[in-house]
């Protein structure tokens, strides 16, 4: 399977140069077999890339802008959606490849199949923690009791003090 991505190799548009560089780095860097098609200089190119190019893709004048990327004969997006891909590190599936071992989107899915295998595991375990919490008070409630016990303490020992105090200077005024 080869990734075509259709470029204007001489656009006038910088803003279509970059997202054509873009792509194109993006594509090396991963080392993603690719085939750039000029559709500048190639009217077959063109042509191809204008018929093949989706409907509900193109734009109001109908006519689709580089860069527009397939895989062989399917049509995979234009930039914005392999910027998407991108970003969401889906790359491989937008392109139509399998993802090579290690790549964050083979463990994206192996995490999302140990995740459904375990749902259930997780679901057992929440309830059980909730009947726990519902025999006995939690830390929080636990510290909180003990620290307004202490305070409640505290108070009655200050106001035995001031009472000892009183009664130590009613005794004092009275001799």
């Amino acid at each position: 399977m080869v990734i075509k991505v259709f470029v204007a190799t001489s656009s006038g548009s910088t803003a279509i140069k970059k997202k054509q560089q873009e792509v194109v780095g993006f594509l090396e860097a991963n080392k993603i077999d690719f085939q750039q098609m000029d559709i500048a200089g190639d009217e077959d190119n063109r042509k191809w890339m204008r018929e093949n190019v989706p409907g509900e893709k193109k734009p109001q004048n109908g006519i689709p802008l580089p860069p527009q990327i397939f895989n062989e004969e399917r049509y995979c997006g234009d930039f914005e959606s392999f910027f998407s891909a991108k970003e969401e590190n889906i790359i491989y599936s937008f392109l139509g490849l399998a993802p090579p071992p290690g790549t964050k989107e083979t463990e994206k899915s192996e995490v999302t199949d140990e995740a459904e295998s375990h749902t259930e595991d997780k679901a057992d375990e929440g309830a059980h923690e909730e009947a726990q919490s519902a025999q006995s008070p939690s830390e929080d409630q636990q510290e909180s009791k003990e620290e307004h016990a202490a305070s409640g303490q505290e108070k009655g020992e200050e106001q035995q003090e001031e009472g000892e105090g009183e009664e130590a200077v009613k005794e004092q005024e009275e001799s």
